[in-house]
């Protein structure tokens, strides 16, 4: 093992003449250069200050750093003692690899540096894996929409399923919140794509015509991507896709149906659509094609919390509600789902795109 020479040793007591180095001071954070160990220390070369030494517990809570350090390695240290009695300045190791490792969170965030990630689990929430020996959350929120697990019905044990997928897969992410007191880290993908999307939707704005294709469906809205630049994906809500209330977006379009639609909105990167903008609203006719006290011709389409909605034909449907039955039960017992039959316009109103309906039989 190299020569080592102390903090206290009369070659060192050269450089500590007025002038010559700042002094170490306790809890002070240096670059230091491993020089080698002995059975039970290891040393650190700390140039002018001289030699630093990393021993007993310290020793113990740097293992994970100590067993892979090797001679001329440079690591951050911090002062823990600047001059022992033994005239070595005695040196803590473990926290500041994390204090490094938090700094170097910081520098990405400030920079926005994409950073690769490797997944090691999933939960409900989203994806954990490990950014400079710190664990890393993934929010299923900041997943891009190609990740994103569109499960049909909201099941988390199914949306936990879809996220296991990406375990041992590398994604790339950006630093967006932290907190090194509380140990806290987040990153999102979709930051990433935000950026790249940035650029190529310049060419792109609001209340602009577009054709896209559905990539995807899910309980709130729609994904496509755009016809002319596959790259560029956005998002139909549920409720941009029709003039008419839509439960369920499946019933209104499917996995590869190119589409029209009107850009609502472009805004950090994300693209807001609609395909009812360029529909014609039919409530703006309505009273013209229907009136008050009309019989008209409609199907039980399903039960809500207020009553039974019936379809009356492809733009309209109506209510019934179930407070008129009795209550849900009795509602149930009178009509069931898919039951046609005569139906009573009791009024109409475009403003809240409502129809009330009633039956012959409610009203004798």
């Amino acid at each position: 093992m190299p020569h080592i020479v102390k903090a206290n040793s009369p070659l060192t007591a050269l450089f500590k003449e007025p002038g010559a180095f700042a002094p170490l001071k306790n809890g002070e954070l240096i670059n230091v250069v491993y020089i080698g160990k002995t059975q039970h220390a290891h040393f650190f070369d700390l140039g002018r200050a001289g030699t630093g030494i990393v021993y007993g517990l310290e020793l113990m809570n740097a293992y994970d750093v100590i067993k892979v350090i090797k001679p001329g390695d440079t690591i951050l240290a911090k002062i823990v003692d600047a001059e022992n009695e033994e005239g070595y300045a005695e040196l803590s190791i473990n926290e500041t690899s994390k204090h490094k490792a938090w700094q170097e969170i910081q520098d990405m965030q400030d920079t926005g540096t994409p950073v690769k990630l490797m997944i090691t689990s999933a939960n409900t929430g989203g994806l954990v894996g490990m950014m400079h020996d710190i664990k890393a959350f993934l929010p299923v929120s900041q997943l891009t929409p190609d990740h994103y697990p569109r499960v049909t019905d909201g099941d988390r044990l199914k949306i936990l399923d879809e996220l296991k997928k990406f375990v041992g897969q590398e994604i790339t992410v950006k630093v967006i919140d932290f907190s090194a007191r509380t140990g806290k880290l987040i990153v999102s993908e979709r930051g990433v794509l935000d950026e790249n999307m940035k650029e190529q939707l310049d060419k792109y704005k609001a209340g602009e015509t577009v054709k896209v294709v559905v990539s995807g469906v899910a309980d709130f809205g729609v994904f496509v991507k755009f016809e002319d630049n596959m790259n560029v994906e956005g998002l139909i809500h549920i409720s941009e896709l029709d003039h008419r209330l839509i439960e369920d977006p499946r019933e209104a379009v499917a996995t590869g149906d190119v589409l029209s639609a009107q850009i609502v909105e472009i805004k950090d990167g994300r693209v807001s659509l609609s395909l009812k903008a360029l529909k014609a609203n039919p409530w703006d006719t309505v009273e013209e094609k229907y009136k008050e006290g009309q019989e008209v011709q409609g199907t039980v389409h399903r039960f809500n919390q207020l009553g039974a909605v019936v379809k009356i034909d492809a733009d309209f449907q109506g209510l019934i509600r179930a407070i008129d039955f009795g209550g849900t039960d009795e509602m149930e017992k009178a009509v069931t789902v898919g039951q046609s039959g005569t139906f009573i316009i009791e009024a109409i109103k475009p403003a809240e795109k409502r129809i009330m309906l009633t039956m012959p039989e409610l009203k004798k």
